[in-house]
């Protein structure tokens, strides 16, 4: 994704009268909470593990606001999770030190996995001396920024920092899935798997590569603290006890802005994760040997830090910010195992005696255990509105994907999303990702929420949202740059962009009202072809990836010549199959007759990785035509498909000359207008990869039609 570097100066447009009376006040502190007793437990590997030593101090970052007519708190912990009912109680006794109303308490954790055990997860208990001595820590941290509240203005920035970040959980080949911990062959998608090119067809969502900050500082400039807040999991390899990269940029970020005049208030900057369920800094889609895939911890940080200095010193400030909080518990069931499964792991955990889980196996059966004893829980989702800045929370281990559908919905320009706050829900895919399986979506207490558990979190983000703005969400439209103009200004009967979050719907923006369907094996908001042509200034063109499933559509009286114009982007190694994928096809569901037309891309049975055409069967009558241009894989190709009557022409990327050209007798039965994007009607060798910028047109295309539509191809 592109972001240009934007600060935006927050006026005061809320609650004037308010404002014109009120002044914000701001606390911060920063309380060391490396454990005292030694060794410790260490959260956030498959199975337990300790340390005997403290390599890096840990902290608990606190900010209070006050804006004369509420107080909030935001806390920010060097820990992997911290489970709701821990963070109840810590809010509650912080009430009492403080006065602040525990629902007016945002509490998060950084997520490293170098830090003393909070919470039970997976192979690993909480650790029974560090937590009560957390807990004392925490409402420390409360107090001392409370002790320490000055008048103070606030401002907002955001920056690009893709270089940081990249999309961890890879789509894999359809003959490469993986066996789950429970035996079954269920793992299409996985943490990883991009490491092995052979293995994986794409990434399976996208990143958020916006580095979004709020700066606080006194009336006379000198700053008070920094909450920033980005999408990476975490760096790894870090020696425990250590904050990871976190507390490296906020020590990086301190030395540049701190200092003054205030000594006993020092200036306190604060990391927070922003949705990184399915996120790393590892870019799979280059070499291992790239720079970006070759950051050392102190680099990383750095580079982080450097982009976030650059963006805060054109920061502008408003002294009249208002706050408001809202908080909402949600009830969310848990996907408790089956008798079967239940039986499975009551043998397993039964051998295991009382000895620590020790194998995969032992580690998800006696989650299994878990689940079924809890069988459903309560979540916190929050949203905070200082002045015209909005942060959201989420309980869990949010994918980038949620992230961006609050961002682009908030009714608040700028807003950052906070995951893992006000408890540790473990993570929680979008509905179509649990389709894929893998580690994220494995039933656990580190995966265990419902499958609806993502909208309904995302829903009460944004309502929340709305609640302390005082305004509805904004509705997102992915922009029309001149090539959606170029297509439009042809009239198709349909046309899909393909630009949705989230199915099963896909719009048509054509105004015919033929909307689409996707079928479940499709993924979205992958980014497109050339978004320069496609949207308008730094925003993203949207894609899907399909990975098993198909788009259907029908179209009521589609005759014998008819026009498809598209986008492909092949995921699939084009010698790994008798043929590659199938990319459009015109059939009834579930059939290949003697009438459908069918398009895709070669494999070993003709010429791999070239467009193919099948008309009919493709043995007895039916007619095959193979073209002549070698089409490169994970690269952007546009494609255009011309039936006139009984004459087919197919075109590459603008070429005025057409790569097949066929006799083919257009003998479809009345009736006939099922069409299918992403696989074939008998769902054989369907597409692996993404599709967009799909248009129907009713007529052949001419040849100055197709080259209306003659955009470059986009670089591989």
């Amino acid at each position: 994704m592109k972001w240009s570097i934007a600060v935006t100066f927050l006026g005061s447009v809320f609650f004037v009268q308010a404002a014109a009376q009120a002044e914000l006040k701001v606390g911060a502190a920063a309380v060391d909470v490396s454990p005292v007793e030694l060794p410790v437990l260490i959260n956030g590997g498959m199975t337990s593990r300790s340390a005997d030593k403290v390599t890096s101090p840990i902290y608990a970052r606190a900010l209070v606001l006050d804006d004369g007519r509420q107080r909030v708190a935001i806390v920010v912990v060097d820990s992997c999770m911290m489970p709701r009912d821990f963070l109840d109680e810590v809010k509650q006794l912080a009430s009492q030190r403080t006065g602040i109303r525990p629902d007016r308490m945002l509490m998060s954790v950084t997520h490293t996995h170098s830090a003393p055990s909070v919470a039970g997860a997976l192979g690993t208990d909480a650790d029974p001396s560090y937590v009560p001595y957390l807990r004392g820590k925490l409402v420390e941290a409360i107090a001392a920024a409370a002790a320490n509240l000055e008048p103070a203005q606030v401002g907002w920035a955001s920056a690009d920092a893709a270089a940081y970040t990249a999309v961890r959980r890879w789509i894999r080949r359809p003959d490469r899935i993986a066996e789950d911990p429970f035996g079954n062959p269920t793992v299409r998608a996985n943490m990883h798997a991009g490491s092995n090119w052979d293995d994986v067809t794409g990434e399976s969502g996208p990143e958020d590569p916006e580095l979004s900050l709020i700066a606080f500082q006194s009336l006379d400039g000198r700053p008070i603290a920094l909450l920033a807040n980005f999408s990476m999991h975490y760096f790894s390899g870090v020696q425990p006890v250590n904050p990871d990269y976190f507390g490296l940029f906020c020590g990086m970020i301190e030395k540049a802005l701190g200092g003054g005049d205030r000594q006993d208030r020092p200036f306190v900057a604060i990391m927070s994760h922003g949705p990184s369920g399915d996120i790393w800094r590892r870019d799979y889609t280059k070499p291992a040997s790239a720079p970006e895939n070759n950051y050392t911890l102190e680099t990383y940080s750095r580079g982080l830090a450097d982009i976030a200095l650059a963006a805060y010193r054109g920061i502008q400030y408003d002294r009249y910010a208002t706050l408001a909080m809202a908080e909402a518990r949600i009830p969310l069931k848990y996907r408790v195992p089956d008798k079967q499964r239940l039986e499975w792991a009551q043998r397993i955990v039964e051998a295991m005696g009382d000895r620590p889980p020790k194998t995969t196996a032992e580690v998800y059966a006696r989650e299994q255990i878990f689940l079924q004893e809890r069988q459903s829980t309560k979540v916190v989702v929050q949203a905070l509105r200082i002045g015209q800045i909005g942060i959201a929370t989420t309980p869990t281990e949010t994918y980038a994907l949620t992230g961006l559908k609050i961002k682009l919905q908030s009714p608040l320009s700028g807003t950052m999303v906070i995951e893992l706050a006000n408890g540790g829900d473990g993570y929680i895919p979008p509905p179509e990702q649990h389709v894929l399986g893998g580690y994220n979506t494995w039933p656990a207490r580190s995966a265990g929420l419902e499958v609806a558990a993502e909208p309904k979190i995302t829903e009460t983000a944004l309502e929340l949202l709305e609640q302390v703005s005082g305004k509805p969400r904004r509705v997102y439209r992915q922009s029309r740059g001149p090539a959606v103009e170029a297509i439009l200004g042809l009239r198709p009967l349909a046309y899909w962009r393909l630009d949705e979050w989230a199915g099963p719907r896909a719009s048509d923006c054509s105004g015919s009202h033929y909307d689409g369907f996707y079928e479940p094996g499709v993924v979205f908001f992958l980014e497109g072809p050339r978004s320069d042509l496609f949207s308008s200034g730094e925003e993203l063109n949207r894609a899907a990836h399909f990975a098993g499933g198909r788009l259907r559509t029908h179209l009521e009286g589609l005759g014998p010549s008819y026009s498809v114009a598209l986008w492909l982007w092949n995921g699939m190694p084009v010698d790994a199959r008798e043929t590659t994928g199938w990319i459009l096809s015109r059939e009834r569901d579930h059939g290949l007759g003697p009438w459908g037309d069918h398009v895709g891309l070669g494999g070993t049975a003709t010429k791999p990785g070239r467009i193919i055409f099948l008309h009919g069967k493709p043995s007895g009558h039916g007619v095959t035509a193979v073209g002549r241009t070698d089409i490169p894989r994970w690269s952007w190709n546009h494609l255009v498909f011309v039936r006139d009557g009984d004459r087919v022409r197919i075109y590459l990327n603008g070429n005025p000359e057409p790569e097949i050209d066929v006799a083919s007798k257009a003998d479809f039965p009345p009736g006939f207008g099922q069409l299918f994007f992403g696989g074939r009607s008998d769902n054989q060798s369907n597409w692996e990869g993404r599709l967009d910028e799909i248009a129907v047109f009713d007529r052949a295309l001419t040849g100055e039609d197709v080259q209306k539509l003659n955009i470059p191809a986009a670089k591989p």
